[in-house]
């Protein structure tokens, strides 16, 4: 699971994005499930709206193994992906966004790759060439 706002200042995110595997998933019945492809579950959990990446998706899956981190939320040690995490899955996002023509939400992901490459030291061309292997 990771929050744009533990990373990004005056990102104002109206949900929770989690990385799991369908089974994993399956526990959850708490989720209502309101759209689906093979790779995202968008779903509710009461008003709280949650974006699910699933980790069959082998980019999703090595996210998942490689980069995450601890950050505390409160009292309460989560896993979270790490800020190389976000600028790839963010990357991997962007073309599938253009093709749909939504650009809006596409403006929005690109700002927050400026943010993350301006507030943070990032080797990005082993990022750009993981990316790659998924596009």
């Amino acid at each position: 699971m990771w929050q744009y706002l533990s990373y990004i200042e005056g990102r104002n995110t109206q949900d929770i994005d989690l990385i799991l595997s369908r089974q994993d998933l399956d526990n959850l019945s708490e989720i209502k499930i309101t759209e689906e492809n093979k790779d995202f579950i968008r779903g509710n959990f009461n008003q709280l709206q949650i974006d699910i990446w699933l980790t069959q998706n082998k980019l999703f899956k090595t996210i998942l193994q490689q980069f995450v981190t601890e950050r505390e939320f409160g009292n309460r040690l989560i896993r979270c992906v790490t800020v190389e995490g976000l600028i790839i899955l963010k990357l991997y996002a962007l073309p599938s966004l253009y093709r749909q023509g939504k650009f809006d939400r596409a403006s929005i992901y690109e700002n927050d790759l400026l943010l993350l490459l301006l507030n943070y030291q990032v080797d990005l061309p082993p990022l750009l060439k993981l990316v790659s292997k998924h596009l």
